[in-house]
């Protein structure tokens, strides 16, 4: 039977992927020493030479959220989610993952009164509270994946600026609301309408309540996506407080930074939106590929939009131990890749020198995630890494590190690495 371990072998599996568990595992096995996350230089020697063991993780201690949430910021709260907890097909709202820009607004007394605005390039300005919007739409429910633009950030050498995510910045629940599009064409767009402008009620970090957050846009195709949705439920519960309840949007397929929680209003725009997040290196990568660790020039950036192919090993998980004899691994994962679907996921156990082909479920719907299993088998007992890479329908193939380095480290989808023991 596998189990996580939090000490010893597997100790931490955020210290795994920056090479820290490694130096564990070298100690615990002896003369096998394993290079880091993304198949760069390896790093056990000089992590076994650190005179002090690492501080561990922060663990989240939040009403109705799992404890083993990683807290990566306080100030914001942002906590993401171990791989291990997102073997569920349909990830439950206690372990999705948390990614706040500023004050958590109170929680909403009167849910149906709450106001949302449609402004500017549109024919007629609409206001409408949550109880008209359910009650004059039909409602869809939906599967799909909500991803932090900065998820595998963590995985960038040198370290880009901001909450150093692993695979964790990333969930796919249920959600439950109106395509924007229905609304948006209640209000009549204009011909000259290019872009949206996101507003939110949660309070800036300074106090200033003139200052937005961050207001994130997308162009107007996007907007119109019929999957591009304003939601009030997940997982078939009223939309928590934590999630951007009671009404928030959600952008499947781009950085979820685009998906405004506690949407208070969506102002139409003539060009591309200019607000908090929206500009310099927010939410945005190279054009050309720029030195690892320069400054950047802002002109050679454009916004990120579809996120990276991605694929995550579920089960077992970092650090898992199997007993002496065991022939066979048994693996479950999952994978997604934007506004793409994944075409292929295949799986090493030997620093990817051969791969084997798993087997790939299909979506539930567009943006769902696909979930994938495949059974390994072992050559002898020992220290394993199980290595996994998702292909998407363009064909673009995970790479074996976070490439295209930025300030901020979007876009980083290194393959994902478990390390386990048997015997």
């Amino acid at each position: 039977m596998a189990h996580d371990v939090e000490t010893g072998f597997g100790a931490s599996r955020r210290g795994f992927l920056g090479g820290t568990a490694l130096a564990t595992a070298g100690a615990v096995i002896g003369s096998i020493l394993p290079s880091g996350n993304g198949g760069g230089i390896p790093q056990a020697h000089a992590q076994a030479a650190a005179p002090a063991a690492p501080k561990g993780p922060q663990h989240l201690k939040f009403p109705g959220k799992n404890e083993k949430l990683v807290v990566l910021g306080d100030k914001p709260l942002v906590a993401e989610t171990p791989e291990s907890l997102l073997d569920d097909e349909t990830t439950p709202i206690e372990k999705f993952f948390i990614r706040n820009n500023g004050q958590l607004p109170e929680e909403a007394k009167n849910p149906d009164a709450w106001k949302i605005t449609i402004d500017g390039e549109v024919n007629n300005k609409l206001e409408i509270t949550l109880g008209e919007l359910k009650s004059k739409y039909k409602p869809v429910t939906r599967r799909m994946v909500l991803e932090c633009g900065g998820n595998g950030r963590g995985a960038f050498s040198p370290p880009a600026r901001g909450n150093q995510w692993t695979n964790g910045g990333a969930g796919c629940a249920e959600w439950t609301g109106v395509p924007l599009a229905e609304v948006l064409k209640a209000a009549g767009l204009k011909k000259s309408a290019k872009y949206t402008a996101h507003y939110a009620a949660d309070l800036h970090l300074s106090g200033d309540a003139a200052k937005p957050t961050i207001s994130r846009g997308v162009r107007i195709e996007k907007a119109l996506d019929p999957y591009t949705m304003i939601v009030w439920a997940m997982n078939g519960q009223p939309l928590p407080n934590i999630h951007g309840g009671p009404v928030r949007l959600i952008v499947p397929g781009w950085p979820g930074s685009a998906s405004q929680k506690w949407l208070t209003k969506i102002t139409i725009r003539d060009k591309e939106h200019d607000g908090p997040g929206m500009t310099e290196f927010s939410y945005r990568t190279p054009i050309k590929p720029m030195v690892p660790g320069d400054k950047g020039d802002p002109a050679n950036f454009r916004i990120l939009e579809s996120m990276p192919v991605r694929s995550i090993v579920t089960s077992p998980a970092n650090g898992a131990k199997f007993a002496a004899g065991t022939k066979e691994l048994k693996l479950r994962g999952a994978s997604w890749a934007g506004e793409l679907t994944v075409k292929q996921v295949d799986v090493s156990i030997d620093s990817g020198a051969t791969w084997q082909r798993a087997v790939l479920e299909k979506p539930k719907n567009k943006y769902d995630w696909q979930r994938w299993t495949a059974t390994l088998k072992l050559p002898s007992d020992g220290y394993f890494e199980i290595w996994t890479r998702a292909t998407d329908s363009k064909g673009v193939m995970q790479p074996h590190q976070a490439g295209l380095w930025n300030p901020q480290g979007y876009g980083g989808n290194a393959m994902h690495r478990v390390a386990v023991l048997v015997g």
